[in-house]
């Protein structure tokens, strides 16, 4: 592994090109927070995809990645003087400082859920009026459940046992069963939406992340359509003329490939 020397100069390196890419390249001039958010977004997935497929060559290049926006939107700042890299630095600095006063000061926090207990009771001192304001209105909904359960967790509004959690979930399975039986589509969508919130819960209960748990279910039922795919391909049938029953026999045959 590299030195802390190398490391810095690494990273000074990358500031010096991120320098002559906003002065002399047509693109990269004309980019602005705005224009640059998508593509950050973008980034984002493909890291966590890397993160997934446990590819570390791919990890360290999707990385480099989302450290190169880090340091676009720096230098964008900078030329508006509003921040530069340093001050990016220095308040995460501060902020992961104050937010751990077990390491940096007297507090005592043995357990990971006394420390996220600090975490949210600081955030509150901060001048949060609630402790779910940190929560990102735009992430994605399985994202969003997760982590305003672990946040309202945080301050002791939780279910004391796993158990309890998986009766809640076989509860909220009874009144959408109820809902679908009345035809009602309007209460089923709520029922239905409070099902997935109770199983993204007890996910969390068994410690279980459950949007890594169902991007690698999609992962792995595409790799076992794809496989499906393949093989109706090299016997020259084609899906849409197969049976299910027919396709069936290549599904089953995925699974050896792809569990």
């Amino acid at each position: 592994m590299n030195s802390r020397k190398d490391q810095l100069a690494a990273f000074n390196r990358l500031l010096d090109i991120m320098d002559d890419l906003r002065e002399k390249c047509p693109w990269d001039k004309k980019q602005t927070l705005e224009s640059l958010r998508h593509l950050t977004i973008e980034e984002t997935y493909e890291l966590a995809d890397a993160i997934l497929d446990n590819d570390l060559p791919e990890i360290k290049k999707e990385l480099g990645d989302v450290l190169l926006h880090i340091v676009f939107y720096s230098k964008i700042g900078s030329e508006q003087k509003a921040f530069d890299i340093a001050d990016v630095a220095n308040a995460i600095s501060d902020k992961l400082i104050d937010r751990h006063p077990h390491i940096y000061g007297d507090v005592i926090a043995e357990s990971e859920e006394e420390v996220k207990r600090n975490w949210e009771q600081l955030k509150l001192k901060e001048g949060n009026k609630s402790v779910l304001e940190g929560v990102p209105k735009s992430l994605p909904a399985v994202v969003k459940a997760s982590r305003i359960q672990e946040k309202v967790a945080g301050v002791g509004f939780d279910w004391g046992k796993p158990e309890q959690v998986w009766e809640k979930v076989q509860e909220e399975l009874s009144e959408l069963n109820e809902e679908i039986k009345a035809g009602n589509k309007e209460n089923t969508e709520k029922e239905f939406g409070d099902v997935l919130f109770s199983m993204i819960n007890y996910a969390r209960f068994i410690d279980v992340n459950p949007e890594n748990a169902l991007e690698k279910t999609n992962k792995k039922f595409i790799n076992r359509f794809q496989y499906l795919e393949q093989a109706a391909k090299k016997e020259g049938k084609e899906l849409a003329d197969m049976s299910l029953t027919e396709m069936d026999v290549y599904w089953e045959k995925s699974k050896e490939f792809f569990k």
